[in-house]
């Protein structure tokens, strides 16, 4: 089951480390795992990702995660059948837990909006993925491009770009933003510049 969702029950905390019953195997979500600012507390119900079973000296260790990329892979392949018929795909993901996510969305079906199909009819799809992970955590679903310069563009949404140069021996863009945006395309202690980079 790695790389899979499954249901667990926080047993106790140890310190920064969250234990895990899930049903006959305990496992452990290490402080990297989680989703910041997300309090746990023993008999919570939670959904978790099995990253990795390490094999140590005193048998098989579970590592499950809540704060991973996969993780909201997951939960968004519940919400949206068109992926599972393969009308859209998630490209790429980019995630702070807890503070900010962008997804990379394309549609291999002409005619099928891909953010649209993500988002869902009032934002139903999105907010049930939110309804898990916690409202705290803001997503960003931004459309794929094949050419760079506009997959930047896009990955820096909200934001209105202007132009985006490349200087690709040094894997570096310049991106001029109108001054009004640029507050915005910084984001948040440089989130949202951050987050693109990442995306791209």
């Amino acid at each position: 089951k790695i790389g899979t969702i499954i249901n667990g029950i926080v047993a106790r905390i140890d310190g920064r480390l969250v234990r895990v019953e899930l049903g006959k195997a305990q496992a452990i979500m290490p402080m990297g795992e989680q989703i910041q600012g997300e309090r746990y507390y023993p008999g919570q119900r939670l959904k978790f990702y099995l990253k990795e079973v390490e094999r140590g000296t005193r048998g098989p260790q579970l590592i499950v995660s809540r704060g991973c990329p996969q993780f909201l892979e997951y939960l968004f392949r519940a919400e949206v059948p068109e992926m599972e018929s393969g009308a859209v795909i998630i490209k790429a993901i980019a995630r702070e837990a807890g503070v900010r996510s962008k997804l990379a969305v394309h549609s291999l079906v002409q005619g099928v909006d891909p953010v649209g199909t993500f988002v869902g009819g009032h934002g139903t799809r999105v907010n049930a993925v939110m309804g898990e992970i916690g409202d705290q955590e803001k997503i960003d679903i931004v459309v794929w491009a094949d050419e760079t310069p506009a997959f930047i563009s896009n990955a820096l949404s909200p934001t209105q770009v202007t132009k985006v140069t490349l200087d690709e021996p040094n894997k570096k863009a310049i991106v001029m933003v109108p001054s009004d945006q640029l507050s915005i395309a910084i984001g948040k202690s440089g989130q949202n510049v951050r987050l693109a980079s990442k995306l791209t």
